[in-house]
């Protein structure tokens, strides 16, 4: 499962985009409407959700950022596939550690983004997420 910003129009458009590849039973769904009950079952936080994508593999292993987005294009077929397991496995997770927080931080900038991609759950800014 990919879980994502509802709130935020790029990482919604991002999230559909990546899960039009999926040739399984796999799912993107908003932070937002899992709820903190919920959330908590997969062993996140709500301020976890609020920082970054994540990815949960059918074991319960949580993939934070950059690994999240990783596993959800590896999840598809064909070349988003092969995007996605460049994005885990260096020298191309370098790259992507790097880029993950600054498209995250600018995200109110990208195609489908908006004021709200930019403010947290309380409307207060997000600082950028950090992925090690």
């Amino acid at each position: 499962m990919l879980i994502f910003d509802g709130d935020c129009g790029f990482c919604t458009s991002s999230a559909n985009w990546a899960a039009r590849g999926w040739s399984r039973p796999v799912q993107a769904q908003a932070w937002q409407l899992l709820g903190a009950e919920q959330l908590a079952e997969l062993g996140l936080s709500v301020a976890q959700a609020q920082e970054a994508a994540w990815w949960v593999d059918p074991d319960g292993r949580l993939f934070r950022g950059h690994r999240a987005m990783g596993k959800a294009l590896a999840a598809g077929g064909g070349w988003r596939r092969l995007v996605g397991l460049v994005i885990l496995v260096p020298p191309g997770s370098w790259v992507a550690a790097g880029a993950y927080p600054v498209i995250a931080r600018w995200r109110h900038r990208m195609p489908g983004g908006t004021s709200a991609c930019r403010t947290g759950h309380q409307g207060e800014e997000r600082a950028a997420p950090l992925d090690s």
